[in-house]
């Protein structure tokens, strides 16, 4: 930023951008040639055609480096606003860029920082007005069970006290609702986080400690869990807890998707450079043409599972996010309806 910063300083190049790549490109051509004028009109010694040509050469030569050195350090400002943009969208980090430039450019630095700081208070506003309202459906769905509760204390009639616990069911599953809803706005802000250096994993306790959270699960469908776990440890810029989380839901979903008495396999292996995470379970599975459709969020192919196990519709969408955002890939495949699913996540 400092060469950008003191072409800036010049008044004729000051507020055009462009004027400063063609000035430092005008500087760049003319190097050699005054170089060669300097070696002609001073040189003490006679010179041949051929030390005319060597030294014409290397003044082109470091002329052209010395041009692309500057005009890359020129660059330098577009590389920030890049990585503001990505830092933003990758990891929600709000870079503090240089606004005092008055150029394109300079434009295009404002910019950037005013818009980021304008969607992220929307972000925040947005996340309280849901907050706000999510608390407020709970107590306006708790009115409704607290008048049934006292109706049925009262020892109506059967059918009175039959209507009055069905308000109160119908009450809870408003509440299990709004529970949910405010745990997946929960998830989607701390799917946010990401991890800014490189960590040892331990993969294998990692899973370990999810199988034993889903072993009743798995044992109330009679389904087999198979590990092939190939590799132990890994470095990965990835916070755990978030790993784990991914893992949990993938291998959830396998249990709550596969039929009883049937198996699921988990495999973790290196190939070649890439660390990958394969979970395949032999349930409903899905049409290969809704590969993508499964990851989207609120998806219209959320299903009960196959003991009639409730889901969110958003669970796949999270985990492809936390794993995006960290470096990773979430891929999923089957065979079709009732030939079961994979899905793989590859660092």
């Amino acid at each position: 930023m400092e060469f950008y910063k003191k072409l800036s300083s010049i008044g004729f190049l000051r507020k055009n951008y462009a004027f400063k790549f063609l000035f430092v490109a005008f500087i760049g051509i003319h190097i050699p040639l005054i170089g060669i004028l300097f070696f002609v009109l001073y040189s003490k010694d006679h010179f041949s055609s051929t030390n005319l040509l060597l030294f014409s050469l290397v003044m082109t030569l470091l002329a052209t480096v010395v041009t692309l050195f500057l005009l890359k350090k020129l660059i330098q400002p577009l590389e920030l606003a890049s990585k503001a943009l990505n830092d933003y969208k990758r990891k929600r980090t709000i870079t503090e860029l240089p606004l005092e430039f008055s150029d394109e450019v300079g434009l295009l630095l404002f910019n950037i920082q005013d818009s980021i700081i304008e969607s992220e208070k929307f972000i925040t506003e947005k996340q309280n007005l849901i907050y706000l309202l999510s608390h407020d459906l709970r107590t306006f769905a708790g009115n409704p069970k607290s008048l049934a509760t006292m109706i049925i204390e009262a020892n109506p009639s059967n059918g009175v006290k039959e209507l009055a616990q069905m308000i109160c069911q119908s009450s809870d599953e408003q509440f299990r609702y709004i529970e949910k809803f405010i745990k997946m706005l929960k998830e989607q802000d701390e799917m946010l986080q990401t991890a800014v250096e490189v960590k040892e994993i331990n993969l294998k306790s990692m899973i370990d400690g999810i199988t034993l959270q889903l072993r009743q699960s798995m044992a109330v469908k009679k389904i087999e869990l198979i590990r092939n776990i190939g590799i132990e440890r890994i470095d990965l810029k990835i916070d755990s807890e978030l790993l784990t989380r991914v893992i949990f839901n993938l291998l959830h979903n396998a249990i709550k998707f596969s039929f009883s008495d049937s198996k699921i396999q988990i495999d973790v292996f290196n190939d070649k450079e890439k660390t990958v995470i394969r979970i395949k379970d032999q349930g409903v599975g899905f049409d290969s043409k809704d590969n993508e459709k499964i990851f989207a969020k609120f998806t219209k192919m959320s299903r009960p599972g196959t003991s009639d196990e409730s889901s969110t519709g958003i669970g796949l969408y999270l985990c492809r996010q936390i794993i995006e955002r960290n470096g990773g890939a979430l891929l999923s495949g089957s065979e079709g309806v009732n030939k079961g699913a994979v899905f793989t996540i590859v660092f």
